[in-house]
């Protein structure tokens, strides 16, 4: 019934950032949820998303976030945050797509930013585990991002498949919309578990659950 699965990486693969975005506000006494509050403040353009589409260097992006955060009362470290940013690989994860891979097409749809800490791009750190992707189609290289239609149409493209054949796990309501108007299946990765129990469901295959 599916031809491939698209994954996301931060969230999916990787544990979620929003943690450790929680901890840096409570070290930095600011009210719970001020990261995600700068981040949604013209969320198609403010540094965040240049950033990720490969529009601002690092330096760049410190001063403008800074100043983005100053507007709305906030003060912030901008290396700080992305610092936020390294995780943790879940291995039950890592496991279902290995066993996803030797039954169909397989994918990485992330928005990342090259930057001079290999542990902050899918290419550093964590390049032991593209093999295990078939497809990477990563922001800072592509030119857009996430939630725009064209990232989607781009892995789409490159693993020549049509969106009624494919299955998108990601943990932001925000990237899962524009795939299910493609026509995709989509999970929305809130607990690990849960998620992966549901896509096992919807293929019909052993992902090493126990």
């Amino acid at each position: 019934m599916y031809d491939a699965v698209f994954f996301d990486f931060g969230g999916v693969v990787l544990s979620s950032p929003f943690e450790a975005f929680e901890v840096y506000e409570a070290r930095s006494n600011l009210p719970l949820g001020t990261l995600r509050t700068i981040n949604s403040h013209n969320p198609n353009s403010n540094a965040w998303a240049r950033l990720e589409r490969g529009e601002l260097s690092i330096e760049e992006f410190v001063l403008v976030f800074q100043t983005e955060a100053f507007e709305l009362g906030y003060e912030v470290d901008g290396m700080q945050v992305l610092g936020c940013l390294s995780g943790e690989i879940r291995p039950a994860m890592v496991e279902a797509v290995r066993r996803c891979q030797l039954e169909m097409g397989t994918a990485l749809l992330t928005n990342n930013f090259v930057a001079a800490s290999p542990n902050w791009s899918s290419g550093g750190s964590f390049a032991a585990l593209l093999p295990l992707f078939d497809v990477v189609v990563e922001s800072s290289t592509a030119g857009c991002r996430k939630p725009e239609r064209q990232f989607y149409e781009i892995a789409l493209q490159q693993m020549q498949v049509e969106a009624s054949r494919v299955v998108f796990l990601d943990d932001l309501g925000i990237n899962l919309k524009p795939a299910r108007e493609l026509g995709m299946w989509t999970i929305k990765v809130e607990d690990p578990d849960v998620a992966l129990q549901e896509l096992e469901d919807l293929l019909g295959i052993d992902l090493g659950r126990g």
